[in-house]
């Protein structure tokens, strides 16, 4: 255990030495020894080894003045029956012990690490309950410009912002890249936490450059499970759901999941899915929804909306030309806003004839994407940000991919489908009565939350942060 200074003037906090338990067990009163450089008990002398009891959980700090009149160690009461409460529940120790560094004004400053569209629409509300509190790091990894710019406009007005160009790399290079990035700039601007949504590479990042700088790191989004190897985002969730100080889980499933992966109970908060409240932010007016329409020259439940981006499906040119295949054959007009991996690989294997059957655009900005998913007789997508948002426009999905680790729709809002014939088989029963199931689907409430799942994150981090919530949010966390 850590020897710290304990002076009067203020507890320092400098290290000054290091004690270890003569017996396997903190008991009620248990005999502490401290040990000099000479091996003799007494005032320690210089930083010497840790001997921590293997059955011991999590770490203290044992305060001790070389300064005082008297020199002794004080031993806080609450390390002899559970984890010294400075430290999180992983044992690592809490950002007010951590560093020295004077904080932002306000206290709770919290660093956002993202890098694609997904993550920046996700983490918008929280961005907003924190505000100039909170600092965003940007990797760039969608690094087209028109898949995040007009999102980025949406998103409140952080404290900091710093934007980085990793993307159109290995994924291995990209990851590298990024942690070296996120560590420089959480070694330059001090923070209480360090929060990542989702899976994605940027997320992972964001992870590690926490874990190597010691701060508290919160996973949003955490606990989803496809348990298919396969897919590069399941590594990634399953590792920085293992590091993180909190798992904030969108659903009871995700909660279930965690558990019986041994992640401690007092580390999750199911908390449900902020893309609820910034679906619902950014939903647009039946007026703004009509010029939407009439600007793609489309009628409400008068056509499918599709969108196709995972390797699993745009990689190949075979599975990529039966997606596109069962698209064209339709009975509707089917409006594909095209994303840029996609398009690449169109043009690389010769499968531009396919396009002009369908209806392609440029990718949408967020409240317009909102408009066209609502007005759409059915959706045909392999997007997991996707499989939440019909589940609030109660809209049905044929979702386009091996596996999901959003199985809560299953059976309700979507369907779960590998490329091939059954797309266009599944895309037409929804089809065969799309008033009927507009109407059905209305009445089913969506498992991943309402109101506002960025307040329940946020009062959920308060033991990480300290008192850095505004009022609106501990108001909106107890709603």
């Amino acid at each position: 255990m850590v020897l710290r200074c304990g002076c009067a003037q203020g507890r320092c906090g400098r290290q000054v030495g290091l004690a270890y338990a003569a017996r396997p067990r903190f008991a009620e009163e248990p005999p502490l020894t401290l040990v000099n450089d000479t091996g003799v008990a007494g005032h320690p002398r210089g930083v010497r080894r840790q001997h921590v009891p293997a059955d011991f959980l999590g770490s203290a700090d044992i305060f001790w003045c070389p300064e005082s009149e008297q020199p002794h160690a004080e031993v806080p009461l609450a390390v002899l029956k559970r984890p010294y409460e400075d430290f999180l529940a992983s044992g690592r120790t809490r950002p007010s012990e951590l560093t020295l560094q004077p904080q932002p004004a306000g206290g709770g400053a919290v660093t956002v690490v993202c890098g694609t569209r997904p993550e920046l629409i996700k983490i918008a509300p929280l961005v907003a309950l924190f505000g100039k509190r909170c600092s965003i790091v940007y990797t760039g990894q969608h690094y087209d410009r028109s898949m995040y710019e007009v999102i980025l406009a949406g998103v409140a007005e952080p404290g900091s912002f710093h934007e980085f160009a990793l993307g159109g790399v290995r994924r291995g290079t990209q990851l590298g890249r990024a942690v070296v990035a996120v560590d420089e700039v959480l070694a330059r601007h001090a923070t209480d936490a360090v929060l990542v949504q989702g899976d994605t590479t940027s997320a992972l990042a964001g992870a590690l450059a926490a874990n190597a700088n010691d701060l508290p790191l919160v996973h949003v989004e955490a606990g989803l499970r496809s348990y298919d190897r396969a897919m590069p985002e399941e590594h990634n969730r399953v590792l920085i759901d293992h590091l993180a100080d909190l798992c904030c889980a969108p659903t009871p499933l995700n909660r279930a999941n965690l558990l019986a992966e041994g992640v401690p109970a007092d580390r999750i908060a199911v908390t449900g899915n902020t893309v609820v409240e910034a679906l619902e932010a950014a939903l647009p007016g039946p007026d703004e929804e009509s010029a939407v329409l009439d600007r793609h020259g489309l009628a409400q439940d008068g056509y499918a909306i599709a969108t196709l981006h995972r390797p699993e499906n745009v990689d190949d040119p075979a599975t990529l030309e039966t997606v596109l295949r069962e698209l064209v054959r339709l009975p509707l007009p089917v409006l594909l806003p095209l994303h840029p991996r996609t398009a690449k690989r169109v043009d690389s294997f010769g499968l531009r004839a396919l396009l002009d059957r369908l209806r392609v655009v440029e990718p949408q900005d967020y409240r317009a994407f909102l408009a066209l998913t609502r007005c759409a007789a059915v959706v045909i997508s392999d997007s997991g940000g996707i499989q939440e948002e019909v589940s609030v426009l109660k809209r049905p999905v044929v979702v386009v991919r091996r596996s999901t680790e959003r199985p809560e729709i299953e059976g309700t809002f979507g369907t779960l489908v590998p490329p091939g014939p059954r797309v266009g088989e599944e895309a037409l029963k929804w089809l065969d009565d799309v008033a009927g199931h507009r109407a059905r689907l209305r009445e089913i409430p969506s498992p991943y939350g309402s109101g506002s799942p960025s307040a329940l994150i946020a009062a959920a981090m308060r033991p990480l942060v300290g008192g850095g919530l505004t009022a609106a949010a501990r108001l909106a966390a107890t709603r």
